[in-house]
């Protein structure tokens, strides 16, 4: 009889968890652009895919004018068809926290998933999550991008400890964030890498690539991509796109991405270089509808930060099966095997520059596409939603 009530016991559980659910996303959505917006609008739209009703609860102000680096939070395109997506949340009003607490509260979903990336937002979040759990019912999952920021503050450990209390579970993407989860709470934590970015369109051909960007066929391309600040290491690759070597090869680098601090320190390195010639500057954000462009141009995607944990750039290169350059540092060999999906090097200009002349005088654009396929099989949307299920 008590084995027959366990494995009763057994169905009953994995009934619940595949059931339908009702499921909230806390967190960045459309009109707010950028990389979060598109992790929650995708995770919203595979768990609808598998039959959850999903609900997500975006900004109506995220950051301040005066604390945002880049030039508008805001994103130009359409709203994303067929999610519900509600601007109801003040980063910075105590009186809505308790609202949007209340609320949720009020509502009962099964499922509250925050995802957290600065501690800016603990207050926020932690005050929202205190309150939405008070029905008893809500479960609360943390999907976290950085437990310790790359540029630390004084105030980054106590507003954090603030955050992770009222959380039941957490999900780390890299190895190096599960350890720092871990340090400020011992509640479950599971690694699970970040889903491949499969929401900007189908690959085009390089030919049309070339086209609609204006580019020369006389050139292979390299492409650094995001928002430029110092922990992302440009400046590292300009010195590298320097080395001799590499001005013999017919070889340009497209630098894609908006200045979050002063432009002028890269400027004067391509002037020091002297290297105005071989650097095409494309320093606006890239609206979504162009991003295949950019990466179905590029023979390789660089990524030479010196601190990391793991990156969505990363996860736009898979699905549009492009070989990336990383350095090792945070979760970023996690996602680049060595060898398999490109080269992993140390955070210097020498390191890099030598991958690079390896790769354009000895890899054609094909090089690692059988390796890199088989790699883009750990990156299904579906796992992480399994696991958050399960949490």
């Amino acid at each position: 009889m008590q084995a027959l009530n366990r494995v009763n016991s057994t169905k009953f559980r994995i009934f619940a968890i595949y059931m339908p659910k009702k499921i909230y996303i806390l967190g960045s959505a459309f009109p707010f652009r950028g990389g979060l917006s598109a992790f929650n609008e995708r995770l919203a739209k595979q768990f609808q895919d598998e039959g959850h009703e999903v609900k997500i609860l975006t900004f109506s102000l995220q950051y301040p004018k005066l604390l945002f680096p880049g030039k508008t939070q805001y994103s130009s395109g359409e709203a994303p068809k067929n999610l519900t997506i509600k601007r109801c949340v003040n980063s910075i009003n105590p009186l809505n926290w308790l609202k949007i607490g209340r609320c949720i509260c009020k509502e009962n979903p099964d499922l509250l998933i925050i995802k957290y990336w600065i501690p800016f937002m603990a207050p926020c979040f932690g005050t929202i999550a205190r309150l939405a759990k008070r029905n008893k019912h809500t479960k609360i999952v943390s999907i976290v991008d950085n437990m310790v920021p790359h540029e630390k503050h004084f105030y980054d450990t106590p507003l954090s400890k603030y955050f992770v209390k009222p959380i039941d579970a957490f999900i780390a993407m890299s190895q190096s964030v599960k350890s720092d989860i871990q340090k400020f709470s011992q509640k479950p934590c599971v690694l699970s890498p970040h889903p491949m970015f499969d929401n900007f369109g189908a690959a085009i051909s390089r030919d049309k690539a070339l086209q609609n960007m204006n580019l020369s066929n006389d050139f292979r391309y390299l492409l650094y991509f995001g928002f430029i600040r110092h922990y992302k290491g440009l400046d590292l690759l300009l010195e590298a796109f320097a080395d001799e070597r590499l001005k013999k090869i017919p070889v340009k680098l497209i630098v894609s991405g908006e200045f979050y601090e002063d432009s002028k320190p890269y400027l004067d390195l391509i002037e020091k270089h002297n290297l105005h010639d071989r650097i095409i500057l494309k320093t606006d954000f890239v609206p979504d509808n162009e991003v295949a462009n950019y990466f179905c141009v590029a023979d390789l995607i660089a990524l030479p930060y010196r601190d990391a944990t793991q990156s969505g750039v990363t996860q736009i290169a898979y699905h549009f099966t492009k070989p990336m350059l990383v350095t090792n540092v945070g979760g970023l060999a996690e996602l680049v095997p060595d060898g398999k999906s490109g080269y992993v090097v140390t955070p210097n200009p020498q390191a890099i520059a030598d991958a690079l002349v390896d790769f354009f005088e000895t890899k054609n654009p094909e090089f690692f596409t059988e390796t890199l396929n088989e790699q883009r099989k750990r990156f299904q949307w579906n796992t992480m939603t399994k696991i958050l299920m399960t949490l």
